[in-house]
């Protein structure tokens, strides 16, 4: 049986030497197909991979808790014209209190609490306005900075509100460009701060910064939240009687009064977010769900508080690029296809050319089964060449274009292995017809074919 099946090899190889260039144009479709599948898959990869990298910006695995405004809630009489009157509730807000409190919470790995000051900068004359971020270390753990000089706040900056500082590139490279900043003091506001450390270059396009909402962090100065609560802004320490009786004080108009009241109760929450990691993906939405019913009772079922959970847009992202994948995947499909069709058709050309040496084989005792596996063989030997041409073809145009276009590309191992035998299977399926329709010729007809 081998013996025979190697005969049948040897005679389908010598067909196809004996016809170079004819089997060389019928292996050109799944060349290319094959190429196709590879390079398109490579580019949805290569952008899936770049979504991926910057939605860790913001964390995969991270719940954010913003402040919102405080929720009204009215209780009107049964009449259109009856009395209206409002329900008052009070929150003391977001605060550190509840900070540590979620710490206690055995899936969460970080916490970073982060108040936020619009406030100013000078150093050698100049000014300029800037963003002074009251932080955690975990904070640039959660946001994957890195120091490039410098050291991170210590243990005793943090418990006692030390006036430091770490700075983004771009305050560097602003008020420091002929010095080194370490040690050096710069003016944020009414407090002069040590600067420590200086945060690795963090380099966004302006279309990343906003689609994903993100701030130019180069531009932003780190102090410790503990300094910041004792030495700019404690927002905890105003109560809402506070803010109303100043507002009175300041305002004759009842108008003004509610609006001014109003404007300032909006800025009563101790810190401006919170970032949360939880340890498990699977875990995210439990434990938002434990974290708003547990701020609820908190906040006296008063709503100014806002529950994030980034890995949904994650998953969004993810699915759209499967989808891309998928109609990318279709599209090389239809390739191979198409090549599989010029397959059989070249076959079946090939068939009725060489009609004499079919029955000439059937006349010396070769039977329909060895004419079948002839052609078969035929077949599968042009798909499988042409399907590791078109391999090398397609991780070549992969690297071609990563660097003509500039576009990331990722060429999977899974990518190949399929292609491959998708190759190898269109020249199996497409080689039958052809090799049943030679196998059918009659020995006497065949020999007298001219």
């Amino acid at each position: 049986m081998y013996q025979r099946l190697f005969v049948n090899f040897s005679v389908a190889w010598a067909a196809i030497m004996a016809n170079r260039l004819r089997a060389a144009l019928t292996a050109l479709g799944i060349i290319f197909g094959v190429s196709a599948v590879i390079a398109m898959l490579a580019i949805g990869n290569g952008a899936q991979q770049e979504i991926l990298e910057q939605i860790k910006l913001v964390g995969v695995n991270n719940i954010v808790i913003k402040p919102v405004l405080e929720q009204e809630e009215k209780e009107v009489g049964e009449d259109l014209g009856g009395p209206q009157t409002k329900k008052e509730k009070f929150s003391p807000g977001l605060t550190m209190q509840d900070v540590e409190s979620i710490r206690q919470m055995p899936m969460v790995t970080y916490t970073s609490p982060e108040i936020l000051l619009e406030t100013y900068i000078i150093k050698n004359g100049i000014q300029r306005s800037a963003k002074l971020v009251g932080v955690e270390p975990s904070y640039f753990t959660l946001t994957n900075f890195e120091l490039s000089e410098g050291q991170m706040f210590s243990p005793k900056n943090l418990e006692y509100g030390d006036q430091v500082c770490i700075i983004g590139q771009g305050i560097k490279t602003k008020f420091f460009s002929k010095e080194n900043p370490i040690g050096k003091r710069l003016k944020c506001g009414r407090h002069w701060l040590k600067v420590i450390g200086v945060l690795e270059p963090r380099l966004l396009s302006s279309n990343s910064i906003s689609k994903l909402g993100i701030r130019d962090y180069n531009m932003d100065i780190y102090t410790p939240t503990k300094t910041m609560l004792i030495r700019y802004t404690n927002r905890s320490v105003v109560t809402k009687a506070m803010i109303r009786k100043a507002a009175n004080r300041r305002n004759n108009n009842n108008n003004d009064n509610q609006n001014s009241e109003k404007e300032a109760v909006k800025n009563y929450h101790q810190i401006d977010r919170l970032v949360i990691q939880v340890n498990e993906t699977e875990y995210l939405s439990k434990t938002a769900d434990i974290i708003a019913r547990m701020l609820e009772r908190r906040h006296f079922k008063v709503v100014d508080y806002e529950v994030s959970i980034p890995e949904l847009l994650l998953k969004q992202q993810q699915r759209t690029k499967d989808i891309f994948n998928i109609v990318l995947g279709v599209i090389a499909g239809i390739s191979l296809l198409v090549g599989g069709i010029g397959i059989m058709n070249i076959m079946l050309a090939s068939v009725l050319e060489r009609i004499k040496e079919i029955g000439l084989r059937l006349s010396i005792g070769a039977k329909k089964s060895d004419i079948i596996t002839q052609f078969m063989f035929e077949s599968v030997l042009i798909s499988v060449s042409g399907g590791v041409i078109g391999v090398l073809l397609g991780v070549s145009m992969s690297y071609f274009i990563a660097e003509l276009a500039e576009i990331p590309t990722i060429v999977s191992f899974s990518s190949i292995i399929i292609s491959f035998v998708v190759s190898a299977s269109v020249g199996l399926i497409f080689g039958i017809t052809p090799a049943r329709r030679a196998a059918e010729q009659d020995p006497i007809t065949s020999l007298r074919y001219e």
